[in-house]
């Protein structure tokens, strides 16, 4: 099995992650909100599977930034991190 090399995120890729959290928690209210909006299934079955479709995808994108986050807090120890923390 191959080991895994943790690699730190450069800060503005952070703060870029840590930004768009919240467009993505938008876009799984809103399409949460198309989904149920509907409530003739025979009239609305394409917009209801779009509308599932962009939940699913929302809700990847921001388990990946979750996880993406959470292992980079992780590594606050490794190298990479101590090079592009700014000395203070």
């Amino acid at each position: 099995m191959a080991s895994v090399k943790r690699v730190a995120l450069a800060p503005r890729a952070l703060r870029q992650l840590r930004r768009v959290r919240s467009v993505y928690v938008a876009g799984i209210l809103l399409s949460a909100l198309g989904l149920l909006s509907y409530d003739d299934t025979a009239a609305g079955v394409r917009q209801t599977v779009f509308s599932a479709v962009f939940l699913v995808v929302f809700a990847a994108l921001l388990t990946l930034t979750a996880v993406q986050l959470r292992r980079h807090a992780r590594t606050k120890h490794c190298n990479t991190a101590k090079r592009l923390s700014p000395a203070g």
